[in-house]
């Protein structure tokens, strides 16, 4: 299973694109990202993960805790992510969506039930339930309510939750199924997705996923524009380290748009394919590789 493959390609996707989120294609097509940077936008060392991996971490850490899926307890998590920054490296919780804030302010302040907190309008459709959600691939037998749920926690709008389907889909078939080429793990998954939802009017949105139509991406927060990028990304490379310099030197979201391209990537290509120079930038990754154990041996046993 593995799961410190597409966590920590999760987080090292992250961590690349921090320094450079907001920097203009233009500026990236001149100076682009080839390594593990530090002190840009944020102003942070290199290696400092965001609200991507952070969220990532708490999600993974809450199921552990409760042994299964605690909505209570994970919102419980994030809140203490966002104003505590538990979950950070530092003491310092430099990134959050305006969505995520907005859900986790309603829990906090109105003691509102998490499966309530989520926000659902057609604005609310930000990738930051999507850049949280894949530790859920690992969970056997996982299904899509419970999928959906996690990400109405914060993303309750139906185009956000299938989105968060379908990358668990994609994950899952890499996790199950080795022997399949990238394309074949995309579209299969792209497949089961057409199926489920054939009644929904969201599936338009992901017709350039679906069709492969991805030529021209843009690097924004936008749920949908985020996933292209990531199989765009996918579909065009050939290793960890040029799938997520691509998602990440595509400018925009470049944080979220690596670390969720990192997840799946991680999961394909597996670990050994990170550059250890990049792994030995991230401070705390032996806690974070020390709970994806006692994760993975959650799994097993469920």
């Amino acid at each position: 299973m593995k799961v410190k493959d597409g966590m920590t390609g999760l987080i090292v996707g992250d961590a690349l694109g921090v320094p450079v989120e907001f920097t203009s294609r233009a500026e990236l097509m001149e100076n682009p990202v080839t390594s593990m940077e530090g002190y840009g936008t944020y102003q942070q060392p290199p290696g400092t993960w965001s609200d991507d991996s952070a969220m990532a971490i708490a999600t993974m850490h809450s199921i552990v805790q409760k042994q299964g899926i605690d909505y209570e307890d994970m919102m419980d998590k994030f809140d203490k992510w966002l104003n505590g920054a538990k979950y950070m490296q530092g003491n310092e919780t430099f990134d959050h969506g305006a969505t995520t804030g907005s859900a986790i302010f309603r829990y906090r302040h109105t003691k509102t039930p998490a499966l309530e907190c989520g926000c659902s309008g057609e604005r609310d459709n930000g990738n930051g339930s999507l850049m949280r959600i894949l530790p859920l691939a690992y969970i056997k037998d996982i299904d899509y309510e419970s999928i959906e749920n996690v990400s109405a926690l914060t993303h309750a709008h139906p185009r956000s939750k299938i989105a968060c389907v379908l990358y668990i889909e994609m994950a899952k078939s890499m996790l199950e199924n080795e022997d399949l080429t990238m394309e074949e793990h995309i579209f299969s998954a792209c497949d089961k997705i057409k199926e489920y939802y054939k009644d929904s009017p969201e599936l338009k949105h992901f017709k350039k996923i679906f069709n492969n139509d991805l030529e021209d991406v843009s690097g924004k927060g936008y749920v949908i524009a985020s996933f292209e990028v990531v199989v765009h990304c996918l579909l065009t490379t050939d290793s960890f380290e040029d799938a997520v310099l691509k998602a990440v030197n595509i400018c925009g979201d470049t944080d979220t748009n690596g670390a969720i391209c990192g997840g799946l990537a991680g999961i394909y290509y597996g670990y050994e394919s990170i550059p250890t120079s990049w792994l030995n930038e991230i401070d705390r990754l032996d806690e974070v590789l020390a709970l994806c154990e006692r994760f993975e041996a959650f799994c097993d046993e469920s």
